[in-house]
């Protein structure tokens, strides 16, 4: 259910993209407005940001790319976890915890120690700060598709484009998840092993 949920909101959160020719109204130029365009879809932009704050579109468009990112991680760490793929040993020998012992939903998350969580927030603040610093707006940090740097123009436009609607699939995938999980009481393997696949019924439909 979560990603039947996932994929149909993933479709509407295209709307959010703008369109490829920029308002009138706006200093934003056409090529500003090329990456996140899904087409046929148009602007969505109800709260008019994009003629009362066209400065900050940039920002914006890098805080969706830098989201994404962080949900496909997400979501490809939910499914790893989820079928019980974890590292050996122990998390905190001196807890005598080992990382199977970690639950696999959003429960394992208070059961890490706090000094992993530490280590965690260091990590992401190294990220953010100095590796792939949020401040560079373009999200291009020299990496491109396994590795190699894409030279053709129109070939990295394309690349920057499927990663950014990847991204918004993958932010509602999660968020799905995390819901549905709460709803239901059950990790995403548990729903589907017992064939509860939706969080509205007794698992015997759809719905």
């Amino acid at each position: 259910m979560k990603f039947i949920i996932a994929a149909t909101l993933a479709a509407s959160a295209a709307a959010f993209a703008p369109a490829q020719t920029a308002k009138s109204s706006t200093a934003l130029q056409v090529s500003e407005l090329e990456l996140g365009v899904t087409e046929p879809l148009g602007v969505f932009d109800p709260l008019g940001w994009m003629d009362t704050e066209p400065e900050a579109f940039e920002r914006r468009r890098a805080v969706e790319r830098k989201h994404g990112r962080i949900a496909m991680a997400a979501v490809v760490g939910v499914i790893v976890h989820n079928n019980h793929i974890v590292f050996d040993g122990y998390i905190s020998p001196s807890q005598d915890l080992k990382f199977a012992d970690i639950s696999t939903g959003m429960a394992g998350i208070a059961q890490v120690p706090s000094g992993g969580l530490a280590q965690i927030f260091l990590f992401a603040a190294l990220v953010e700060l100095a590796w792939m610093p949020a401040s560079k707006y373009d999200g291009d940090y020299g990496v491109g598709w396994f590795g190699r740097d894409i030279e053709d123009p129109e070939e990295k436009a394309r690349k920057l484009n499927v990663e950014l609607n990847n991204g918004r699939a993958a932010m509602m995938g999660i968020f799905g998840n995390m819901v549905a999980e709460q709803l239901t009481g059950q990790t995403m393997y548990e729903q589907y092993s017992a064939g509860h696949i939706s969080p509205f019924g007794d698992g015997s439909g759809v719905f």
